[in-house]
This record gives C-alpha cells, sequence and structure tokens, in this order.
C-alpha cells in the first residue's frame, strides 16, 4: 500500500495532491519511506491516518517526504460514527450483508464505500432469532447507522437496529418497486407479492395494519 501513495517523488508542493482518502487508523506507508505529518501518526514502523480527510506527500529537501492528511472544502466526505447513510446491498449470506455506501446524510459520495451490516446488527430486539435473507436482498437500498469506522480497506460496520433504519427500496422479482405493508413485509403492487425485509419508518403512511 505504502509503495502507491509515495509514487512521485519529483511531485512539487503547488501541484494537486492524489486523490486518495483516508479514513482514521488507516495504514499509509512505511517510516523508512516517509515521515510522519500532520494527521498522521508512526507506530511499530508505519505511519497511519489519525483523520478523514485527503492524503497529501510533499518533498523536504533531500529528506523523506512527508505524508500527511488534511481536510479541506473539497475533501471526500467520510462516514463518522453514529453518521446515518444510505447503501446499496451487494451481496448477503447467512452472517451479514455486504453493501456500497452511496450517501452520507443527503451528500452523495465523490467514492463509494464498502459496509458490512452484520446479523446481530440488523434488529434490536431478538436478534437470536434474525436471519439475512429475510432482512435485505441484493439491490435493495438501506438506510443504516455507522457503528464502526471499519479498517484499512474502507469496510465500515453499519447498523439497521432502529425503526427508522432499514430498507427503504426494494424491487421484487417482477423488477417493480415494492411497498411496505409492514414493519417485515413489503409487496409488489403488481403481482401482490410479498417479501419479507427489515423495513425502515420513513413513510408510515404507506404503512398498512
Amino acid at each position: 500500500m505504502g509503495g502507491g501513495v509515495l509514487a512521485g517523488s519529483r511531485e512539487t508542493r503547488n501541484m494537486a495532491p492524489p486523490a486518495r482518502y483516508c479514513v482514521p487508523g488507516e495504514r499509509l506507508c512505511s517510516t523508512e519511506e516517509a515521515s510522519a505529518g500532520s494527521g498522521t501518526y508512526a507506530r511499530h514502523g508505519s505511519i497511519f491516518a489519525s483523520l478523514a480527510g485527503c492524503l497529501q506527500r510533499c518533498a523536504e529537501g533531500g529528506g523523506l517526504p512527508v505524508v500527511s492528511v488534511v481536510r479541506d472544502a473539497d475533501a471526500q466526505l467520510l462516514p463518522g460514527v453514529g453518521a446515518v447513510v444510505t447503501c446499496k446491498v451487494c451481496s448477503i449470506n447467512s452472517r451479514f450483508a455486504k453493501v456500497n455506501i452511496l450517501y452520507v446524510g443527503s451528500t452523495p459520495l465523490k467514492s463509494t464505500f464498502r459496509g458490512t451490516i452484520r446479523r446481530e446488527d440488523i434488529r434490536a430486539t431478538e436478534k437470536d432469532k434474525v436471519e439475512v435473507y429475510k432482512s435485505f436482498r441484493p439491490g435493495d437500498i438501506v438506510l443504516a447507522k455507522v457503528i464502526s469506522l471499519g479498517d484499512a480497506q474502507s469496510n465500515y460496520l453499519l447498523s439497521t437496529a432502529e425503526n427508522e433504519l432499514g430498507v427503504v427500496v426494494a424491487r421484487s422479482e417482477a423488477g417493480v418497486q415494492m411497498v411496505p405493508i409492514s414493519w417485515c413485509e413489503m409487496q409488489c403492487p403488481q403481482t401482490h407479492t410479498k417479501d419479507f425485509r427489515k423495513v425502515a419508518r420513513v413513510q408510515p403512511q404507506f404503512l398498512q395494519t
């Protein structure tokens, strides 16, 4: 990972930084390749990001280049703990759902970040009875909350264990957008087929009792 960070040692201070965005705790490179600047820290021979922002590298005379992580108005917005995000389900298995994070709040992300919703984080109650395939399906659009910043691969841990969180858009096998009919079911208005989902309470006027 470090080799890609420091490519182009002749880059001047005035050139635009590489389009790389970092999350806190992400390993940037070895201390043999660079020195830790602002927004970073060195530990056990490696340099890590201490904040979320854009990676910059600048040469310092004949010495090692300095790597920094900075925030600016044009920097990528990154999901933080407690943020509500909009994501799209990519795949599911019996233990978790894998998603791509598309929005933080109402702000679209410049880059897609990966996230995981574990089975135990889907609902607040009866966690041992939760089944992932009855909660999400690939292609679903889900509102979730960030509970962990994840790792160097930006694999955030997400939760839908609140009434307002869960599936907001899902399509039936017929390709028609389904409507919520309860907190755990959605229905295709064309075929009237019902499917299980962990439904978000964002449109209560459409819910049937």
